[in-house]
């Protein structure tokens, strides 16, 4: 068998249901939606006093394993600097802020020196004035330019639903401005008539990178004046654009920088950060530039109280007589129905789209036997859904007209959530980054918030709630990205000289790795250098080479077979464990049966039904080796770089029953396999090799597996990478090495480096990983050392201590003393 650790995360089951009683009581206070200081909000229930009615009772009590309470902080106010336009400062107190806090002042003047600064604050800081007050302040003074179109900003966002909310965001400030500030959003949902619009007469655009690469940027001279005017490019989120798709949205930027010397502009990069490690360098990396750290908050917070919560063991029991806790889907929704009962404002974070949709029908269905109307406030908020569906929810959400949401990070990324009471995370996210980023979502404007982890039932989870150090006493990890990586520079390159044609000049903006690249483009014939420059050869655009995103693969269509309604849509990546024929989709609390998934066209046919079960993927994993480049003596075992060919299959799906999880019967499926050749890095032992190492037959799946976890969370420290960014396998007899072997591997069609950095860092990485493990107090292995948030066999089998028996024994045949 083989333990596969893929590049993506794991879905929740559903599980057992069961509710205790609910009372009514006063809601806490709505948070003010200005995202600066609050006047005069009213007084609210405390965040305590609501997790106490959420664990009234003896079974619900025992769920907390811990309660950490955050003190509330007072704020620090400063003055907006005197080159802020007065008008601005003036439409800024008409939206109820009075004062600015350090942090956003602070910013500011970064700015209006010309100095590109990243604001790292936690969730609700105001970091959204802190770089709107100086970009209005130069549309204004743009906006009395005798000649020309005036000064003009660029704003970037990861998703589509944060520029739109960004806009409102911007039009409801900028109101008293008049038709100074003209912002529009440009993007795949702009209409086409509106297009033209904004290329000529908007000077705040709202894209994101997607649209920058493939729509602005190769159609530069269409943008002409709009590029000539940039004063400022503000990029939200920043701390989302890390591993491959963070390194190709720096060549991105540095494109666009090259286009604005062109055009004979300089913008000044205004950044926006989540709390992490080390923003600046991060900031610096990601834009080419120097850049100012503002990273103490000086907005204030509530008193935040931050429960981690363990669902109950249920009756039934598991294939091998252990007994099965109820999943964090079903202790998720009932959290989330008292909440909304008590009048609490409440989002619940799922990492699935199905657990997302099961949440919200569970919560919906128990909130209609307390009040119907009630029903009608909770809501599923994903990606796939329909542009206008998901405006409606923005809508209703900011409103207040829905009380609680169960959403996917489409949520956390997607829109400025204000008024939020409480958060309950279901299931750890991954990172401490995405933790703090989520639970911050409560808690607007300084007032108290409850944030609730829900443990899955998972070694990683039971972990932490029961290690709360893990997660309150570590900091957050850093935003790692490489844009000097040649697997995603060299498709951008082309893009460049597509653009323009490449000089000796432009190099040094796109790195010390360009100018080795420009040979081997041209032997590829895709690049051709004339006279003094490089230019593209080719017929096709060159900015289609690459997917920044590393998604791939047209979006299934999901069609209501009766009356060829669109429902939405999922990821070409996703449609074979969630779309495939027999599988139960949810939509908006609606219940629909794939009836014909059509693969060629890319459309998943759904009829409407109310099936008593659920439906679960099962599927394999598997991994070739295509072609071995180099292969390096380890004593008896070897260390090797090369090709591979990763296979992933679904085979069949389960049926189980919705309120006790248990499996009705399963039913196969002919579905291709999907395949993904890329570089790896993998290792060997020998029989002789385990002898030493004493890892018998019983013990070594579990001490392979555990070396390839840790060997994949030790790798960012070697090769400039994210985890998310890496998959691994390890088999105890690989059939094209007919030894136990470790792979890991690039998750990115053609490698992206990672592999290849491993391999050439092979002693030193797995030497640190046979260290961390070795020297971690836990018993039995814990996420400091062998678990995986994103193992794709729930962290099963593990084994600790072989895994360093093996370790040492391999390390010492490669001459590195243990």
């Amino acid at each position: 068998m083989a333990f596969n650790h893929l590049p993506a995360g794991v879905h929740d089951a559903f599980g057992p249901l069961s509710i205790p009683p609910v009372t009514h009581s006063t809601p806490m206070a709505k948070n003010s939606p200005t995202g600066g200081p609050s006047t005069g909000a009213p007084a609210q229930t405390s965040p305590q006093a609501v997790l106490d009615r959420l664990t009234a009772g003896p079974s619900r009590a025992s769920r907390v394993t811990h309660t950490e309470h955050l003190p509330p902080r007072a704020a620090r106010y400063a003055v907006w600097p005197d080159r802020i336009r007065p008008e601005v400062i003036s439409a800024v107190r008409a939206a109820g802020i009075e004062h600015p806090w350090v942090h956003q002042a602070q910013a500011a003047e970064h700015a209006l020196d010309g100095e590109s600064v990243v604001v790292a604050t936690g969730t609700a800081s105001g970091k959204s004035l802190a770089y709107l007050t100086p970009v209005l302040s130069a549309l204004l003074d743009g906006s009395e330019a005798p000649n020309g179109r005036g000064a003009t900003a660029l704003y970037l966002a990861p998703t589509k639903a944060l520029a739109a909310d960004q806009r409102r965001a911007v039009r409801e400030l900028a109101a008293p401005l008049g038709n100074s500030v003209r912002a529009a959003v440009y993007d795949g949902d702009t209409p086409v008539e509106e297009r033209e619009w904004v290329r000529q007469y908007a000077n705040y655009v709202l894209t994101n990178p997607d649209m920058l690469h493939r729509g602005i940027l190769p159609s530069h001279p269409r943008w002409s004046s709009f590029l000539r005017a940039l004063r400022y490019v503000v990029i939200d989120e920043c701390h989302t654009y890390r591993g491959v798709f963070g390194s190709h949205v720096a060549q991105v930027l540095r494109r666009l920088r090259r286009l604005c010397a062109r055009y004979g502009s300089d913008p000044v990069f205004l950044l926006a950060s989540a709390t992490s490690a080390e923003p600046a360098l991060s900031a610096e990396r990601l834009t080419g530039l120097p850049v100012r750290e503002v990273a103490d908050d000086a907005s204030p917070r509530g008193d935040l109280v931050f429960a981690l919560w363990e669902p109950p063991l249920t009756e039934l029991h598991g294939e091998k007589g252990a007994p099965v806790r109820r999943t964090a889907t079903a202790e998720t929704a009932d959290l989330l129905t008292d909440l909304t009962v008590q009048g609490v404002r409440s989002v619940a974070f799922v990492r699935s789209r199905r657990g997302a949709e099961l949440i919200s029908v569970i919560a919906q269905e128990r909130l209609s036997e307390v009040d119907r109307s009630l029903a009608r406030r909770v809501a599923a908020y994903r990606g796939g859904y329909l542009p206008e569906e998901r405006r409606a929810l923005e809508r209703a959400l900011h409103s207040g007209e829905l009380l609680g949401l169960a959403a996917t990070t489409a949520l956390e990324l997607g829109v400025d959530v204000s008024g939020l009471d409480a958060v309950i995370i279901a299931g750890y996210p991954g990172t401490r980054a995405s933790l703090w980023q989520q639970a911050g979502r409560a808690g607007r404007s300084g007032q108290g918030a409850l944030a609730v982890l829900v443990a899955r039932d998972d070694p990683l989870d039971t972990y932490l709630v029961h290690h709360p150090e893990a997660l309150f006493r570590q900091p957050v990890e850093s935003t790692v990205l490489d844009p000097d990586n040649p697997y995603v520079l060299a498709p951008h390159l082309c893009a460049a000289a597509a653009e323009l044609p490449l000089t000796d000049e432009d190099l040094a903006l796109f790195g010390p790795a360009a100018e080795e690249l420009l040979p081997q483009l041209e032997a590829a014939k895709l690049l051709r250098r004339r006279t003094r420059a490089w230019h593209w050869t080719r017929r096709e655009r060159a900015a289609d080479l690459t997917d920044i995103r590393g998604e791939g693969g047209t979006p299934v269509q999901i069609v209501e077979e009766g009356t060829g309604r669109l429902l939405g849509t999922v990821d070409a990546s996703a449609a074979h464990t969630t779309v495939h024929e027999g599988a139960v989709h949810l939509h908006q609390g609606r219940t629909y049966l794939v009836r014909h998934l059509d693969l060629e066209d890319s459309v998943a046919l759904v009829e409407e039904a109310v099936p008593p079960y659920s439906t679960t993927a099962r599927d394999t994993t598997a991994i070739s080796i295509l072609e071995t480049d180099v292969e390096v003596p380890w004593g008896e075992g070897r260390l090797c770089y090369g090709s591979v060919e990763v296979t992933n299959q679904v085979v069949s799906f389960l049926r189980r029953k919705l309120i006790t999880g248990e499996v009705l019967g399963e039913t196969k499926l002919e579905l291709p396999p999907r395949t993904l050749r890329t570089r790896a890095v993998w290792w060997t032992v020998t029989e002789d090799q385990l002898d030493a190492a004493r890892v018998g037959p019983e013990i070594l799946g579990g001490a392979l597996h555990a070396a390839e976890h840790a060997s994949i969370g030790m790798l960012p420290l070697f090769a400039t990478c994210d985890r998310w960014d890496i998959g691994g396998v390890s088999v105890p007899l690989h059939p094209d090495t007919l030894l136990p072997t470790v792979f890991v591997y690039d998750g990115h069609p053609g490698g992206a480096g990672f592999a290849e950095r491993a391999f050439h860092t092979a002693r030193e990485w797995l030497t640190a990983t046979r260290q961390v493990i070795a020297s971690c107090e836990c018993e039995a292995g814990c996420p400091s050392c062998i678990q995986s948030p994103k193992c794709g066999n729930g962290n099963e089998p593990l084994h600790k201590r072989g895994a360093v028996r093996l370790l040492s024994v391999l390390l010492r045949d490669a001459g590195v003393g243990a």
